[in-house]
C-alpha cells in the first residue's frame, strides 16, 4: 500500500506579491508547486492537494457585485463553488501535462467537496472574516444589511467590508468518493478553500455564508482518510517563534507540548501562523503521524527531511 500525504497549498501562494493575479499568473504559480509535488509522488506517496481560495473568491466576489445590475449576485457559498472549479481545473491541468511530459501514468481528479458545518457554532455570533470588496461608505451597504443580514466592518482605514463567519468543519461531504480514488491510486484535488460550509436542515444539505479555514477542512480531511502525511505550504520555509523581532527563531521541528506552550504564550499570529498550528495539533491528536509546515518551493525537499518545520507528538 502507498502512504498517503494531504497537501494543503494556500490561494494566495498562488498569486505572487506584485501580481494582479490573472489566470496566467495563477497557471504558472500552480506549475512550479505541481513540480515539487510530482517528486513527492515519485517517493511513493498517494497525494490529495487542497487549496485556499481567499484572493480568488473575493475575485469573484467583486466581480459579482459589479454586475449586479445585469445579472443575480451569486450568494458565498455558490463563489466557493466556483472557485473550486476554476482553480481545480488549474491544478488538475497542469498535473496532466506534467505527468505526460514525463510519462507517468495517473489519473487525476477535482472534487467539488461540501464541509458539514454546525448553524449554531458560536462563530456564526461573532462573524470575523472579511471577504469581498471595499466600500466607502456604510450608506451603500444599507440595503444588503436590511434585507440580507449583512454584518459589516472598518478595515484597517480602507473602507467598509463584509465579515462572515468562519465555523469549525465537522464532516467532509464526498469523504468516501475521495477514499475510493486515492486507493485506487489517482492524484485527487479536493477541500478547495476550506469546501463549501453546507448545513443539514432536516436531513438535506443547504449552502450557508461562512468561510471555513482550509487548513482546519485539510486537517480534518487528513484525519477522516487516514493520511500517513499532512503538509501546509505557506510564504515562509519554516514556522518561526520571535517571528516579528530583529532575530527570529527559525523551527526545524516542533512536538505537541511545544506547540501548546508556544500558543499560551501567543507566539503565532491569529490570522496566519497560528490556524496551521492547531490544525497541525489536531492532526495528530485524530492518530496523525506527522505534519511539515513550509513554503511551496521548498515541498520535496521538506518531505525528504532537507527544510521545512516536521511535527510529531
Amino acid at each position: 500500500m502507498s502512504k498517503v500525504a494531504v497537501i494543503a497549498i494556500g490561494g494566495n501562494s498562488l498569486i505572487k506579491p506584485g501580481q494582479r493575479g490573472s489566470v496566467e499568473e495563477q497557471f504558472e504559480a500552480v506549475s512550479s508547486t505541481v513540480e515539487n509535488i510530482y517528486k513527492i509522488i515519485q517517493l511513493g506517496y498517494n497525494v490529495v492537494i487542497t487549496h485556499g481560495n481567499g484572493p480568488q473568491v473575493g475575485n469573484i466576489l467583486i466581480q459579482s457585485e459589479a454586475g449586479k445590475h445585469q445579472v443575480p449576485a451569486l450568494p458565498l457559498h455558490y463563489c466557493g463553488a466556483f472557485s473550486q472549479g476554476g482553480m481545480g481545473y488549474m491544478i488538475q491541468q497542469v498535473a496532466q501535462n506534467v505527468f505526460a511530459r514525463e510519462d507517468h501514468q495517473q489519473d487525476v481528479a477535482t472534487i467539488v467537496t461540501q464541509v458539514l458545518v454546525d448553524h449554531a457554532d458560536p462563530a456564526f455570533e461573532h462573524p470575523t472574516k472579511p471577504i469581498g470588496p471595499f466600500y466607502a461608505s456604510l450608506e451603500e451597504l444599507q440595503h444588503r444589511i436590511d434585507e440580507h443580514g449583512w454584518v459589516v466592518v472598518e478595515d484597517a482605514g480602507r473602507g467598509f467590508r463584509r465579515v462572515v463567519a468562519s465555523p469549525k468543519p465537522l464532516e467532509i461531504i464526498e469523504q468516501t468518493i475521495i477514499k475510493t480514488l486515492i486507493n485506487a491510486g489517482d492524484l485527487v484535488i479536493a477541500v478547495g478553500g476550506g469546501g463549501i460550509p453546507v448545513i443539514r436542515e432536516e436531513g438535506a444539505l443547504q449552502g450557508i455564508s461562512a468561510v471555513i479555514d482550509k487548513d482546519f477542512a485539510s486537517s480534518l480531511l487528513a484525519s477522516e482518510i487516514k493520511a500517513d502525511l499532512f503538509i501546509i505550504s505557506t510564504g515562509v520555509e519554516k514556522v518561526a517563534i520571535n517571528f516579528k523581532s530583529d532575530s527570529p527563531q527559525w523551527l526545524n521541528s516542533l512536538t505537541m507540548e511545544q506547540c501548546r506552550q508556544y500558543l499560551d504564550n501567543e507566539e503565532f499570529a491569529k490570522g496566519s501562523m497560528m490556524p496551521k498550528i492547531e490544525a497541525s495539533m489536531k492532526f495528530l491528536e485524530n492518530g496523525g503521524s506527522e505534519v511539515i509546515i513550509t513554503s511551496p518551493e521548498n515541498l520535496f525537499e521538506a518531505v525528504i527531511g532537507n527544510t521545512g518545520t516536521h511535527i510529531t507528538k
